[in-house]
């Protein structure tokens, strides 16, 4: 790696305070926890609010798609590209209800293309039981 590269990757507190402008954002409450070239470790809070069923208690798959989203897009921001790309295309799998506890999820990226690249997230309860994962498209050549 150049020292331009490294120079053009943000650090933990850049993530953090960039990840949180947006109001949604911060509303979830996220917090980057960790950073390497291509992967990155946010941490969700639970909330009262993302519950769906209040009978059962688990967390909306809508939630817990917008966390593959943003943490495999924000995984971006961790290369030489220094920033997220719009989504192009979105695929999530669910595998098990998430219930009261913070969400740990790790994104990385899978290829790195001058057009378009491909990032996968992975999304764990506070015991590291997977609950979701996904893989998204993202339009790198937007400016």
């Amino acid at each position: 790696m150049s020292e331009t590269e490294a120079a053009e990757r943000p650090s933990l507190a850049t993530l953090n305070e960039r990840i949180t402008r947006g109001p949604f954002h911060r509303w979830l409450g996220l917090s980057v926890v960790e950073a390497g070239d291509g992967e990155i470790v946010v941490e969700c809070p639970w909330r009262e609010e993302m519950v769906v069923n209040p009978d059962a208690g688990y967390t909306h798959g809508g939630i817990l798609a917008t966390l593959v989203d943003l943490v495999a897009d924000w995984a971006l921001a961790t290369t030489k590209l220094g920033r997220p790309f719009p989504t192009v295309d979105l695929r999530v799998d669910y595998h098990r209800p998430a219930m009261k506890g913070t969400l740990k999820v790790r994104g990385k990226v899978v290829r790195l293309g001058s057009t378009f690249s491909t990032c996968e997230a992975y999304v764990e309860d506070a015991d590291g039981k997977l609950i979701a994962s996904g893989r998204g498209t993202y339009a790198t050549t937007t400016k």
